[in-house]
């Protein structure tokens, strides 16, 4: 006979059907606690045996490692955790998950990647050749070939005439670059090498010596560097409207987000942060894209070791000033944990987007329904149904359309020096411009006429789109306003 106690230990038979609501959830529980206990163990073993957690088969990066050379540099992270096989399929999914949920290749595109050399340019240059090379055996396994395969090409901005590179390791260097990029499989890639100068429509020489002009004029270090980021974009934007490309690729990874992030709090750029760290960057003539943003440094330089792909170290100098603290402290922070640079990027990127952080819409179904799921995600409204967005003169970042108060054109149609500086963002106020008003003319006089004219346009568009605005409280010339 079965007893109806639960607390008996006497070892009698207990019938199923005694046991209580309560009891039987408490069975479950203890199932459930055993099941994770069980599991952790297994994943504890599968640590201890160095083999991989998601193949179950083959040995870690680090076991590997140890068995051959001792170790090397792939004792933490996910090098202790997965095989290379295993390794590289995650990082290659990160930026194929991020092409294709963004909409930033399409079959019709013609890709410039920008290519500094070192192991971000160089981990994006390999995934985009990847990408293609699969677009190109898919292409060429289809009947109706409907589809065609997009274009890639790779471009280098030489900014010798800017930093204290010999000429002989600088000609080394390109070559290497140029082996690399004819070294990767068909189909075929065009290598630019255009210099930083190239933004001024003159003669190498003379504009080699406006571009130091200009530079010699800014006396904050941070605000030359940051000046010179921007004329490396406008470089590569020159590239790629000159040569036919529709999107520029960049290698920005989670770690220089995650300093970009700090930079731009310091530098009182809050507003346009959002900007420049999301997915896709619309607010140029030529769509800017980042599909390595999910992606760390030290991942990539494990990627780079493993399948021995060659970095060239060209304009590697030291940061200064505020970013150079940043750099540092950023550094610092991630020695001490190492998921700290992902925690600042995800952190940011829950900043509401603009409206040119997507892909402009056209005639691709892709890039249609890309557009509208992260328009549903963000809650982000058409561009019609925006204000006008203005952009600062000298880092085009966008502002807020109380700030553009001030027209930079004068009656007479001249460029009004002081309107531009007023137009301007406060950080490149207080660490660009020069304050004394004669050197301000001087200074915008030398900046290249592609940025002028583009202010210009800038301004008359707002002038237009707020009088568009205002039209139905405008008095007509036949009324006299009684």
């Amino acid at each position: 006979m079965a007893c109806n106690s639960g607390t008996c230990q006497s070892g009698c038979y207990r019938d199923d059907s005694s046991i209580g609501a309560e009891e039987s959830l408490l069975l479950t529980k203890k199932t459930e606690v055993s099941n994770e206990v069980v599991n952790s163990r297994r994943s504890t073993e599968h640590l201890d045996d160095g083999i991989c957690l998601k193949c179950k088969v083959n040995r870690t990066i680090a076991a590997a490692a140890a068995a051959t050379d001792g170790g090397g540099d792939f004792g933490g992270g996910d090098g202790g955790r997965f095989c290379a096989d295993c390794f590289r399929s995650n990082l290659f999914g990160k930026f194929r998950l991020a092409v294709t949920a963004n909409a930033m290749i399409s079959p019709s595109d013609n890709v410039l990647v920008a290519f500094s050399g070192g192991t971000c340019s160089r981990v994006a240059l390999q995934f985009t050749h990847e990408m293609q090379s699969k677009a190109q055996k898919n292409y060429d396994a289809s009947r109706d070939r409907a589809l065609p395969v997009f274009g890639v090409g790779v471009a280098f901005i030489d900014e010798n005439a800017i930093s204290a590179v010999s000429s002989d390791n600088l000609d080394r260097a390109v070559e290497e670059m140029k082996f690399i990029v004819s070294d990767l499989a068909p189909p075929v890639k065009q290598f630019h090498v255009v210099p930083t100068e190239a933004i001024y429509s003159l003669k190498a020489g003379d504009a080699k010596d406006r571009l130091n002009e200009l530079i010699n004029t800014v006396n904050d270090v941070t605000g030359k560097e940051d000046l010179l980021e921007h004329f490396l974009m406008l470089s590569l934007q020159k590239i790629a409207i000159e040569n036919g490309y529709t999107k520029i690729l960049l290698g920005t990874c989670t770690s220089r987000i995650a300093c970009h992030v700090l930079e731009a709090t310091v530098k009182g750029r809050g507003y346009s942060l959002a900007a420049d760290i999301q997915y896709v960057d619309a607010r140029w003539k030529i769509p800017v894209v980042l599909p390595l943003r999910d992606c760390p440094i030290h991942e990539l330089n494990m990627l780079c070791s493993l399948d021995s792909l060659k970095t060239v170290e060209v304009f590697n100098g030291t940061r200064a000033g505020i970013n150079g603290l940043i750099s540092s402290f950023v550094k610092l922070l991630q020695e001490e944990n190492p998921s700290r640079e992902s925690t600042i990027m995800r952190t940011a990127v829950k900043l509401t987007p603009f409206h040119f952080n997507r892909m402009p819409e056209d005639n691709d179904y892709n890039g249609q329904v890309a557009s509208r799921r992260r328009q549903k995600k963000y809650n982000l409204k058409t561009k019609d149904s925006l204000p006008p967005e203005s952009f600062c003169p000298i880092c085009n970042s966008p502002l807020k359309i109380s700030n553009f108060g001030t027209s930079i054109n004068f009656d007479n149609g001249k460029t009004n020096p002081n309107g531009i500086g007023a137009a301007c963002c406060a950080s490149c106020q207080f660490q660009v411009l020069p304050n004394d008003p004669s050197s301000l003319e001087y200074f915008i006089s030398l900046l290249p006429p592609s940025m002028v004219s583009e202010a210009e346009d800038g301004d008359r568009l707002i002038q237009r789109q707020l009088r568009e605005q205002i039209e139905d409280c405008l008095l007509s010339d036949n009324e006299d306003g009684t």
